[in-house]
């Protein structure tokens, strides 16, 4: 099958200095986790996956075509997007937020139907805000506003969703249930979505479907978290300063490799 997405031999250079080196990759189904250190290019890379980012060299394809020569309107159909540091007024209700992601739809001067209202619903009941949907951001916690950032995400209801740290602020409760979100967009028979999350949450990362392992803008590892070549490269990239065995249940898991001095 056609990859969704897919980047080959892409290259970034920002002020002079390349960030990404050549990286080559396809984004089909399932969830998958980008890792790495501060500084690997993982929000760079994410930036150009979504066409925010103009290419040094290589390409990026959405379906097959070539990412360049899409309008803003018709990726916006295909690819949502959550920034690092969602830039939102504080003005606007949560309710209203969320609705933002439906002009990737509507456009700017539509008008709302039944079936917006209910992908905004939705969304909010996915991430467990629609509680306080009469609240404005300025009222919320960090945490809160990013669960609300990721709601006007999924209200787009685009196949492909691109999210660089969506856990940021979050407590260890709706880390983990934003982890049992990520596997059940992917893996919805109805309408599966492809999950790309930039993650420093390494725990979490390791419960997704594939991990891509990023440092000094090349692609280290790509592959399932149980592949021990994957593990290896995760260790080296972190200088070490992690290692990754097994839980009861025979799944990956990291620690701090602490030295006993």
């Amino acid at each position: 099958m056609r990859p969704a997405l897919a980047a080959e031999a892409l290259r970034v250079r920002l002020g002079g200095h390349e960030v990404l080196r050549g990286i080559t990759l396809a984004l089909g189904g399932g969830w998958t986790a980008l890792v790495g250190p501060n500084g690997a290019g993982k929000s760079t890379l994410l930036r150009a996956l979504a066409g925010l980012q103009t290419p040094s060299g290589g390409t990026v394809r959405l379906q097959g075509r070539d990412l360049a020569g899409v309008s803003a309107a018709e990726r916006a159909h295909h690819i949502a997007w959550l920034a690092q540091l969602g830039d939102v007024t504080g003005e606007l209700s949560v309710r209203e937020t969320v609705a933002l992601g439906r002009i990737a739809r509507l456009g700017l001067l539509g008008t709302p139907g039944p079936a917006d209202g209910a992908a905004v619903a939705q969304a909010m009941a996915l991430t467990e805000c629609r509680d306080w949907g009469a609240r404005r951001l300025h009222e919320l916690s960090g945490g809160e506003r990013q669960r609300v950032l990721l709601a006007r995400v999924l209200a787009t209801e685009a196949p492909l969703l691109l999210l660089d740290e969506p856990t940021t602020h979050l407590d260890a409760p709706h880390q983990r249930a934003l982890a049992r979100l990520f596997r059940r967009l992917a893996h919805d028979t109805a309408a599966p979505r492809s999950v790309l999350t930039v993650l420093h949450d390494l725990p979490i990362a390791l419960r997704a479907d594939r991990l891509l392992v990023l440092d000094a803008g090349t692609l280290q590892a790509d592959g399932p978290p149980s592949d021990p070549g994957v593990q290896a490269a995760l260790a080296r990239v972190f200088g070490h300063a992690i290692h990754i065995d097994t839980d009861a249940a025979g799944r990956p898991r990291v620690a701090l490799a602490l030295d006993d001095d």
